[in-house]
């Protein structure tokens, strides 16, 4: 454990025990660093994930205070999921439709959205970055940036690859319309109609309609809501199934926001060397991590370029530029020819443009200021659901991301709760679109990525009347 680890596990106890209390203000910062004889930035680390935590907040010029005991939070999901381990064929398409249809008006509170709110983003100063590139864009830069895609991107990619320990050479990266294709074409390189691929349980939704566009089968394997993937469980899935790929998010998975440790990425990377089967790593919310230091990716742990790492600046920089890339290892020329198949080449403009501005610096700023942020709205939604959600609701409490996966008391039915909070203009992701066997009807995904509100608020309230109605009808 590192040292502000340390600290903010034991200012934690201290508020489970009760010796902290709700409204207690901690020692500041200056006090802290000189009375433990640690550095101002440990403190302020461990100030950090408490805040995260929910645990603690900041008042303007006032320091940090006690606002929640861990006996006022709710608990957190405890089990891995139990999928039935068949390989099945997949058909949620519609139900997804139904949910993403839902959520393209602002009218709607946005809490079943799988993206952050673009405000939180530097639009103007990417519009700038934007004009100058096209004032000055080669013509033949339309030729140039064709697949694998903008040189000065690709370099910009691989020293933010290089500033985590990872080297990856340009000639790797594949760029792409968003990672959401990157994802398809790793898929499309090693997978065929009819043939398997394993999956987490709950699994991101685009997963399970890229398995389904494509005529594949799932074998959903049992994850945990803190650790990620069972791999003893996915052990028996490769011996039992044969599958041709993995498709995993090791870093804040969605929907569940898990987070697996550098052990545990390692030896699933072994695992899969060891039956020759490639690693999809979907890593979108890796730069948004509330700690301090970016986790590692299982690209991190590849010795046989059998790792295809995706990912993309529309989580966590340039939302609606839809610009992302494949790491892919064996398969980079794969992945290349699929892609000038396809769609030819990502956005010139756009490409130029996030090179540029990635080159004159200013990134990790933003990405500082956002993570922040992203805290403290979960810590106001965690907080928010001990108000108004029913007692039993568990919930999980993830270290980065944007996402809360949240499990239901009883056998309230999310499907039904989806379609009456929509009627009240209020969108949630329920739980069955996250499994290709439709588990999940008593669990909710919900979105803390949008600033907080009395809006926000208000929506969280009538969402908890919604699921205390339906559970005391349950009674009834």
């Amino acid at each position: 454990m590192k040292r502000y680890e340390a600290l903010a596990e034991e200012i934690a106890q201290s508020i489970r025990t009760g010796v902290m209390k709700l409204g207690d203000r901690l020692p500041s910062v200056r006090q802290a660093s000189t009375s433990r004889g640690i550095s101002p930035s440990t403190v302020f680390e461990a100030y950090y994930l408490l805040e995260a935590r929910g645990l603690i907040r900041a008042r303007e010029r006032s320091g940090y205070y006690v606002i929640a005991g861990a006996r006022s939070l709710p608990p957190e999901p405890e089990f891995a999921s139990r999928p039935i381990g068949e390989s099945t064929a997949v058909d949620v398409s519609e139900l997804v439709f139904e949910v993403l249809e839902s959520i393209r008006t602002r009218d709607v509170v946005p809490l079943g959205s799988a993206f952050p709110s673009p405000v939180l983003f530097p639009m103007q100063r990417l519009a700038r970055s934007m004009a100058a590139c096209v004032q000055e864009m080669d013509p033949w830069s339309t030729v140039d940036d064709l697949a694998p895609g903008n040189a000065g991107l690709r370099r910009q990619i691989a020293l933010r690859y290089l500033a985590d320990g990872l080297h990856v050479h340009t000639d790797e990266i594949v760029i792409t319309n968003g990672a959401l294709e990157a994802l398809n074409l790793c898929l499309q390189a090693v997978a065929r109609p009819g043939d398997s691929v394993i999956i987490e349980s709950p699994t991101f939704y685009a997963a399970l309609q890229a398995l389904e566009r494509i005529g594949l089968k799932a074998i959903e394997v049992p994850t945990h809501p803190r650790e990620g993937i069972d791999l003893e469980a996915l052990a028996l899935a490769l011996e039992r199934h044969a599958p041709k790929a993995c498709w995993l998010m090791t870093n804040f998975q969605n929907p569940l926001g898990s987070l697996m440790s550098d052990e545990k990425k390692q030896a699933l990377v072994a695992l899969l060397n060891a039956h020759d089967v490639p690693l999809i790593e979907d890593d979108v919310y890796g730069e948004l991590y509330f700690g301090s230091k970016r986790p590692a990716s299982a690209k991190a742990f590849d010795t046989k370029g059998l790792v295809m790492h995706c990912s993309s600046f529309s989580k966590c920089l340039a939302p609606g530029y839809r610009i992302g890339w494949a790491a892919a290892g064996k398969f980079t020329q794969a992945v290349a020819r699929l892609k000038v198949t396809t769609t030819l080449s990502a956005s010139a403009p756009a490409q130029a443009a996030l090179a540029d501005y990635l080159a004159k610096g200013g990134y990790d700023k933003h990405l500082r200021q956002l993570r922040h942020t992203l805290s403290v709205q979960q810590s106001a939604m965690v907080q928010s659901m001990v108000r108004h959600f029913p007692k039993g609701t568990k919930a999980t409490r993830p270290s980065g991301g944007y996402f809360l996966w949240i499990e239901l008391p009883g056998k309230v039915n999310t499907l039904e709760i989806h379609r009456q909070a929509l009627s009240l203009g209020i969108s949630v992701a329920p739980g069955p679109m996250f499994s290709a066997q439709r588990s999940f009807t008593h669990c909710l995904r919900l979105n803390y990525g949008h600033p907080w509100d009395a809006r926000t608020e208000a929506a969280l309230a009538t969402l908890g009347q919604l699921i205390t109605a339906s559970m005391e009808a349950q009674e009834a």
